[in-house]
């Protein structure tokens, strides 16, 4: 074999090659455009769950917001109501610790038939004090 046929088949031999090479590049490289497609898909599906998740996330701060103005609103008003009940309850003490209420209770309490000591233990007077008022009436 001569030269030029040396040459010749040297040359086609790296032609062939560089053909190889670049439809390996190519086929490369439409494997990287389409991974690149597929990723883009992935991060714009990735963005849309992020969005309904930070809109979810402010409904929930939101309610969380009104819960806590309601419970503050709650306790005012339990607040209020414990301080009326106090001073219901500081009355009713008032009023049962009273000289005529005890009196009316001890009276009641003879008409309907039970004794000095009964009467007594009920409305919290020694029996000598239920007597006292008993021989009063």
């Amino acid at each position: 074999m001569s030269l030029q046929e040396w040459l010749l088949i040297v040359l086609t031999g790296s032609e062939l090659l560089l053909l190889i090479l670049v439809v390996g590049f190519f086929a490369r490289l439409r494997r990287s455009e389409d991974m690149l497609s597929a990723l883009q898909g992935n991060q714009a599906e990735l963005m849309g769950k992020l969005q309904r998740s930070a809109q979810m996330e402010q409904e929930l701060i939101d309610s969380f917001e009104d819960r806590q103005r309601e419970l503050v609103r709650l306790e005012d008003k339990l607040s209020a109501r414990a301080r009326e009940l106090g001073k219901l309850l500081k009355q009713a003490e008032e009023i049962s610790r009273s000289p005529d209420f005890l009196r009316q209770v001890v009276l009641n309490g003879l008409k309907k038939g039970q004794s000095a000591r009964e009467l007594a233990k009920a409305t919290g007077l020694t029996q000598d004090e239920v007597e006292l008022i008993i021989s009063q009436r």
